[in-house]
């Protein structure tokens, strides 16, 4: 019971970073909509990023990168939160949690557990380096990830 009680500690903890991310991206939306409104057309892209946005510079200078619907959008900064969330959603995908745009969805155990391993050798590696909540966040996602993959592994190893 108890790691299911911290199973929700963690989950209610992600719901509140996920919260408070949507809002501050709502508000950079709204800057951003502003500064374009106020600023004119665009005078072309800086340089082009591989997919289907092309990054340009923003009101501030920070490269923006054209999201849905042509809204432009700032890159987030690098930063340890950022990676860590980036190699959880790629371990969630992997483990076909997460659909393709397409509605697809992926299951491939190998990628997922190099995914969760990546977040493990980022532990070791930046032990005593973290600030606290750095630290808790890879502490919580190496838990989730871990329990995830177990329990998706586990469910493909019962079958006949």
């Amino acid at each position: 019971m108890a790691e299911d009680k911290s199973s929700l500690r963690i989950d209610s903890d992600w719901k509140k970073q996920a919260q408070e991310e949507k809002k501050r991206l709502a508000e950079q939306e709204e800057q951003a909509r502003k500064a374009v409104a106020g600023a004119g057309p665009a005078t072309g892209p800086v340089g082009v990023v591989g997919g289907t946005g092309a990054a340009v510079a923003g009101a501030g200078g920070a490269p923006e990168r054209a999201g849905a619907g042509g809204q432009r959008r700032e890159t987030p900064p690098a930063s340890i939160e950022t990676l860590v969330q980036s190699l959880v959603t790629q371990t969630l995908f992997y483990l076909g949690e997460l659909n393709t745009r397409a509605g697809q969805s992926v299951m491939d155990l190998d990628m997922a557990k190099h995914h969760v391993d990546t977040l493990a050798m980022l532990e070791e590696k930046t032990k005593s380096n973290l600030t606290p909540e750095e630290q808790h966040m890879l502490d919580a996602a190496l838990y989730e990830t871990r329990m995830r993959y177990i329990s998706v592994a586990s469910r493909y190893a019962q079958l006949p």
